[in-house]
């Protein structure tokens, strides 16, 4: 990490005003340094778009994988490889493990062009298993809807265990594999949409719209500089992102009573007439660190209404099947929220 991490920690925590240095916050402080210097590094490649970078941190930190609904150009691929570039091996990961791989999915693509595949080896007269492009720690997965099943269901097992089996040998990926997938909302020719399991092994579904006028011109005006800056950006390691994951994970408190609210809006969905299909339990344990994430970018040891307010939408909104007739969601979770977080206001959440 850069030798002003810890100034910028400060300017980090100041998001509602807390001190990220307090008593209470210091066992977090590397980690707040590492979410500090990736949001510095991938904020100066991609402009305009600090909320998805955001939540593709707290993605990353909270071992989930992201689905970015979006128009062709619009930054994807260079925010995820912004965020790949970011992040440096070190020492201890397999060399065929690289930071950053794009998959391009296509009707023809196999299983074995993503997951790799054994190669005979005339010299030791043996097969060998060359690695494909999952063998990163950050993997952009373009139009992945434009795939069909059989390879669709390749990526199942990779985001949701860490591993790919070939001919009946299972190899692990690493610890930080992280997956951001694209699909164009608009092109419906040739695409097989994504099955409800697929869908729910993403943390969060983002919708990205065209950026404002300002951030444009900007981007326009510095493209020069963001093409040129090679090596001279910010990294941290691999090893550093995963002792932030766990540092987060073992110094940011959840509340019982968070756990309750989340529960009660699950089962408030699941039985509203207006919603035919309601979230799956596993989506609240997913959440539950990207929680944990939220309330460390904000200088806080403890999880609050905040945190549910700003994510629950991003992990409920592709995950929630609306009735016939229905279309508002936002207005459907709304109510089903309403009496949970009254009750969770009540509550005290630092104790």
């Amino acid at each position: 990490m850069t030798s002003d991490s810890t100034a910028e920690i400060t300017e980090l925590s100041s998001v509602d005003g807390s001190d990220a240095l307090s008593a209470t916050n210091t066992d977090l402080s590397t980690s707040l340094g590492v979410l500090q210097t990736l949001m510095n590094t991938v904020k100066k490649q991609v402009l305009g778009r600090d909320d998805v970078i955001e939540l593709a941190i707290i993605a990353l930190l909270a071992d989930g994988h992201i689905l970015l609904e979006d128009y062709p150009g619009s930054g994807k691929t260079t925010l995820a490889k912004a965020l790949g570039d970011a992040i440096v091996s070190g020492t201890s990961t397999d060399e065929a493990i690289v930071p950053f791989r794009r998959i391009q999915f296509t009707p023809d693509l196999l299983p074995s062009d993503v997951t790799g595949v054994p190669v005979f080896d005339s010299n030791s007269n043996a097969f060998h298993f060359r690695h494909g492009p999952l063998f990163a720690h950050v993997v952009l997965a373009d139009e992945i809807n434009r795939t069909s099943p059989k390879v669709q269901s390749a990526m199942l097992e990779a985001m949701g265990e860490k591993q790919v089996t070939v001919d009946n040998v299972t190899y692990a990926l690493d610890g930080l594999f992280f997956v951001i997938a694209t699909q164009n909302p608009l092109d419906l020719v040739g695409t097989y949409p994504l099955p409800t399991p697929q869908l729910d092994r993403f943390l969060f579904k983002i919708t990205m719209n065209h950026i404002d006028r300002e951030a444009e011109l900007d981007v326009l005006d510095t493209y020069k500089e963001r093409r040129d800056f090679g090596d001279s950006l910010a990294t941290v390691t691999r090893d550093e992102v995963l002792s932030a994951r766990h540092e987060i994970d073992s110094g940011v408190s959840i509340n019982p009573a968070i756990k309750t609210v989340l529960v009660d809006i699950s089962r408030n969905l699941r039985s509203d007439d207006r919603v035919l299909q309601g979230n799956s339990t596993r989506s609240m344990v997913l959440l539950l660190p990207a929680l944990q994430v939220s309330a460390a970018l904000r200088g806080r040891n403890y999880v609050s209404a905040e945190d549910i307010e700003l994510l629950l939408p991003r992990v409920l909104g592709h995950r929630i099947e609306l009735a016939p007739g229905v279309a508002d969601f936002e207005k459907v979770l709304a109510d089903n929220m309403r009496d949970p977080m009254e009750q969770l206001a009540r509550s005290t959440l630092t104790a």
